[in-house]
């Protein structure tokens, strides 16, 4: 065989010996680096989020509904007899009191058949006096038998007749008084009155539509809302279960500032089947005239408390398709659970939970799209912004 075939056939050999050594070495200690760097890796980091305890705490329970403040008594001030309109008393906007002088009527007319009736009653009390006197001669003369028992009986009937005419001449008399008083036009109520709707010089009317001015009573003051239909029920068991009248309090239309607190008056008796809702009036004092008719605003009805109820955030509420849930966190572990819970009610951002939390137990309320069950967190003050807090971690 030829030496020289020989050689070259061992050096390659050999080469592909040292190759495949080279690359089973390669390999073995990029393995070896991979594990080292898969060593040194962190796990995943913890989320960062914001935990609030769940309290125990007495929780008022009341009902929201939009409503409008309106008088408490509202009447149009006409006049009762036709007449000039001599004088306005009120000055518009003014307060009035019950019984005060508004506006005066010419009397003169009414004062002319005043003083003819009471003319006519003077005329038949006289003829009444004169017949009773000849009642008397008849009576007398009945005795001695010196008239007949029918001129008697015409006599007293002729008294009977006038005495009846005297009588319509009194109540003649007092219908004529009566209209003459119509003529001052006093207030019927208490309250504000309104703008003028008739000026003095004006012919005015008993049939007139729009009257001399609207006094509105404003203090107290009602207030008028709705609140849905499945509110009935539990407004009655309030009323009933309450040993004086519910308190209502109305805000602004934004809700931010209270007017006033006053108490519920009614409750009506139907539901409106056109709007599902109820209708419900309040009674406010308005002292300070902070409710004005016509005004819109929330009024808040409190039917009770929930004594020492269990609540939460209502941002540590969660929802899905399998229910209501709340993130609570293990402190043993720093890790958080998802834990279904059942919500009795949720107001001004407080949430009651009816089962699934325990008193001092921590709930997720800030970062909560980034968890899942068994998440790791670290608590960061809430609304702190991620990067920031990232980066004190980092420091950490």
């Amino acid at each position: 065989m030829n030496m020289n075939f020989i050689d070259h056939r061992s050096r390659w050999v050999l080469a592909s010996i040292v190759v495949a050594g080279a690359t089973v070495w390669a390999a073995s200690r990029g393995a070896r680096a991979a594990d080292a760097t898969e060593a040194k890796r962190p796990g995943e980091p913890p989320v960062q989020v914001s935990t609030a305890p769940v309290r125990q705490q007495d929780v008022p329970r009341y009902r929201i509904g939009i409503g409008s403040v309106t008088p408490t008594y509202s009447v149009t001030v006409k006049a009762r007899v036709d007449g000039q309109l001599d004088k306005v008393a009120f000055t518009e906007g003014q307060d009035v009191r019950k019984g005060q002088v508004l506006a005066v009527l010419d009397p003169r007319s009414l004062k002319a058949q005043l003083l003819q009736a009471q003319a006519t009653r003077a005329k038949d009390q006289a003829t009444l006096a004169n017949a009773r006197v000849d009642l008397q001669r008849y009576t007398a003369l009945i005795a001695q038998e010196a008239t007949t028992q029918q001129q008697l009986d015409t006599q007293q009937a002729l008294v009977a007749q006038l005495e009846a005419t005297v009588k319509a001449d009194d109540a003649a008399i007092n219908y004529a008084q009566v209209q003459l008083d119509f003529t001052t036009i006093t207030a019927p109520i208490s309250g504000r009155v309104g703008a003028r709707l008739v000026d003095p010089g004006n012919i005015v009317h008993a049939s007139d539509a729009t009257g001399l001015v609207v006094i509105n009573q404003i203090d107290p003051v009602s207030v008028v809302f709705t609140l849905p239909e499945d509110a009935v029920q539990d407004t009655i068991q309030a009323v009933d279960a309450s040993k004086k009248p519910l308190l209502v309090q109305a805000y602004t239309r934004d809700g931010n500032t209270l007017l006033g607190a006053g108490t519920l008056t009614l409750l009506n008796n139907q539901i409106d089947t056109s709007t599902g809702t109820v209708q419900l009036k309040a009674s406010f004092p308005n002292a300070q005239h902070r409710l004005w008719p016509g005004q819109f605003v929330n009024a808040r009805l409190f039917l009770g408390t929930r004594v020492q109820a269990l609540t939460v955030p209502e941002s540590a509420v969660q929802r899905s398709q399998s229910g209501v849930y709340a993130y609570v966190v293990d402190e043993a572990t720093g890790t958080v659970q998802s834990r279904p819970i059942a919500v009795a009610q949720i107001q001004d951002g407080i949430a009651v939970v009816a089962s699934g939390l325990g008193a001092g137990q921590r709930v997720v309320t800030d970062g909560v799209y980034k968890l899942k069950p068994g998440s790791r967190i670290v608590e960061v003050a809430r609304g702190a912004s991620a990067p920031a807090a990232g980066a004190s971690g980092a420091r950490k």
